[in-house]
């Protein structure tokens, strides 16, 4: 079983977008038609299946070099995502969503260090490193270096550090930021199993299985990240409240001093 997955998941990253008879349910079975669906080891790249965690990288990142998107588990919920810096697959994102470029999507990228060259910043680098990695999106101002396809209407751009391995991995082994949204249509309720969201799979060149996001019973687990906007120098906007509002607030307020600002 194990040969014949690495073969399978080799054909996938050469291929980009995997070929639909590839089959990579692993046992779950496919349902709906998408390219494939990877079932994502425990533990990180640490522990205790490094190999299959690394395959299950390598089809992601070719899947989205090849133009492709790949649903992903987040920490907070499942979202789908594409290399921002591709105009293609930014339309097929907002094909997929329902939506147009007037909503944005956030990029997301594996580390701190790497947001400078797609941002201006004008906050304090701690205050970065004390909400990111997290269930946090900060809204700044875009460079010049991103993607002028990606959200044409504003001159902002939020970012997504999730506190997740996987998708942090996947981010670091690609040379842009990745676009993410939720994956969901716009309007309905964000997804935190796979299967609530087949309507898309054939939409998909890749489904990433992490299992279950949290409490699916509980209304609060579907609330996605606190989305916070820190492109005015010296205050904040509190854009979407999502499942982080307390600790964020209490965070630029009380140790960085910021001023709230309606919205």
């Amino acid at each position: 079983m194990r040969s014949a997955r690495r073969a399978a998941v080799a054909a996938l990253a050469r291929a980009g977008e995997g070929a639909p008879g590839l089959g990579l349910g692993l046992g779950l079975g496919l349902g709906r038609a998408c390219s494939a669906r990877l079932l994502l080891p425990p533990g990180g790249a640490a522990q205790p299946d490094p190999q299959g965690w690394r395959e299950a990288v390598t089809a992601a990142a070719g899947a989205l070099q090849a133009g492709g998107l790949v649903a992903v588990p987040t920490d907070t919920v499942y979202g789908v995502a594409c290399l921002a810096q591709d105009s293609g697959a930014v339309r097929s994102i907002y094909s997929l969503k329902g939506r147009n470029g007037r909503k944005p999507l956030a990029i997301c990228l594996g580390d701190v260090d790497r947001l400078y060259r797609y941002c201006q910043v004008n906050v304090p680098d701690e205050l970065l490193r004390d909400l990111l990695p997290g269930p946090v999106t900060l809204v700044l101002r875009r460079s010049e270096e991103l993607n002028k396809d990606l959200n044409p209407f504003t001159s902002l751009v939020g970012v997504r550090i999730p506190n997740h391995p996987f998708i942090r991995d996947l981010a670091r082994a690609c040379s842009g930021p990745l676009a993410l949204t939720s994956a969901n249509i716009s309007s309905q309720a964000s997804t935190l199993t796979v299967s609530e969201f087949q309507d898309l799979w054939p939409q998909l060149s890749l489904i990433i299985d992490g299992g279950p996001i949290g409490d699916v019973q509980s209304p609060e687990c579907r609330l996605g990240s606190t989305v916070v906007d820190l492109s005015v120098s010296g205050k904040f906007t509190i854009i979407r409240p999502g499942c982080a509002l307390t600790s964020t607030v209490e965070i630029l307020r009380q140790k960085y001093g910021l001023i709230p600002e309606s919205s």
